[in-house]
């Protein structure tokens, strides 16, 4: 009954994490959540008044989005890539996974994914039956390849149409791609098209965000949504934009959208206008700042002579490397400290690494958000006594974990 391409897939690797700390939470057991990533701060309240003022729009809204919402996205990222989009640009959906899906559905071509990629990247391209070509990167470039990695994989098939997925900030490093300019080059030589997934870019921590959006807007297809920056995961609304040279791939995304989600939740479209058309600079660098003060906490407490890691450049991910060689996989080492600390990590051969290399993505997320926000203010000095005082379990799960690295 089942086809034989889906039977050996498994459940998200992150989603099952948090079912399991939380199992584990339930039966006594003291977890802590290194392992799920998603935002601590709760929505802005304006955000949250749209919704309630807009729970009896109970109309179905056009596939491609309501059209006051478009209209406010393509403004709000028009001015933030200084590149003209209009609303005919734009496709929402249910989250941008669900839209990176029916693009991996209807491409035809080949893909190629940096180790680290996010987790569903891959399975989705098996599920649209695309061919995925790998690239490992490494931790002095940003764990980001270089232009002629990509190159190396293109030279093999000139002919074939290339989709690459950028994801900067990076889901699990945390990273910034800071080589965008000599990859956009690229452009000029063959059929290659970017997916930039921009879901982290709010959170970037130095100012003046770039993507391969602002080097090649013709050849790239932006995603994002509110999950991260707006703390709304649980709403599910993200957006695709599209240049206008895509109008195919624009429409054809219609279509397939028409076919499955048929539209996004109408008062959460409703309430997403506000998300764009109001001024949320304090609460998302309020947020930068937490989150690069706990960041930098987490980097400077963790790195070692047996751990080696990078400094968090945005969002909320660090990839430490455990220099420990009694483990045969990164799927046990995970195992072991979970077991051992309760520090909860995902291994890093669910980002595409190879399971001999000793990686794992650790989010800092476990503590309240909104209790954190409330006890501070956007642009204060956060100091350890804030960061041990406003996330406790942060300090102890750091702590257990830099002793078990050190036995």
């Amino acid at each position: 009954m089942i086809k034989d391409i889906i039977k050996n897939l498994k459940p998200s690797s992150t989603l099952l994490i948090n079912e399991k700390s939380n199992k584990l939470e339930r039966e006594g057991k003291k977890i802590f959540k290194f392992g799920f990533g998603q935002s601590p701060f709760k929505v802005p309240q304006d955000i949250v008044n749209e919704l309630k003022g807009n729970a009896h729009q109970n109309k179905y809204l056009p596939m491609q989005g309501l059209e006051d919402l478009r209209v406010s996205i393509a403004h709000y990222i028009s001015k933030k890539k200084d590149h003209k989009y209009s609303s005919s640009n734009i496709i929402v959906g249910p989250g941008s996974k669900e839209l990176m899906f029916l693009l991996q559905i209807l491409f035809d071509g080949e893909i190629i994914l940096p180790a680290p990629s996010w987790v569903s990247y891959a399975p989705q391209a098996i599920i649209g039956r695309n061919k995925i070509k790998w690239i490992q990167t490494k931790s002095e470039n940003n764990w980001f390849p270089t232009a002629k990695e990509i190159e190396d994989v293109i030279k093999k098939d000139k002919q074939k149409k290339y989709l690459i997925f950028l994801n900067s900030p990076n889901n699990p490093s945390g990273q910034v791609c800071t080589n965008l300019s000599e990859i956009s080059q690229l452009t000029k030589k063959y059929n290659l098209y970017f997916l930039s997934d921009e879901i982290y870019s709010e959170l970037t921590f130095e100012d003046n965000y770039q993507s391969i959006s602002n080097y090649s807007p013709e050849n790239t297809i932006i995603s994002t949504g509110l999950s991260k920056w707006c703390g709304a995961g649980g709403w599910r609304l993200g957006y695709f934009i599209l240049p206008e040279n895509l109008t195919e791939i624009t429409n054809q995304l219609k279509v397939l959208a028409s076919e499955t989600f048929s539209s996004v939740s109408s008062p959460i479209q409703y309430a997403a206008i506000a998300a764009h058309k109001n001024d949320h600079a304090n609460y998302i660098n309020h947020s930068k700042n937490i989150l690069k003060s706990v960041g930098n906490y987490v980097y400077e407490n963790l790195k070692s002579n047996n751990v080696l890691i990078n400094k968090p450049q945005g969002g909320f991910y660090l990839l430490p490397e455990f220099i420990n060689k009694k483990f045969s996989t990164s799927t046990e080492l995970c195992d072991n400290i979970l077991k051992e600390t309760g520090v909860a990590l995902l291994p890093g051969s669910d980002f595409g690494f190879s399971e001999k290399k000793m990686l794992a993505r650790l989010s800092y997320t476990d503590f309240d958000g909104e209790n954190f926000m409330n006890n501070t203010v956007h642009n204060e000095e956060i100091n350890y006594e804030k960061i041990k005082k406003h996330a406790p379990k942060i300090i102890e799960g750091i702590n257990r974990l830099k002793d078990w690295s050190n036995n």
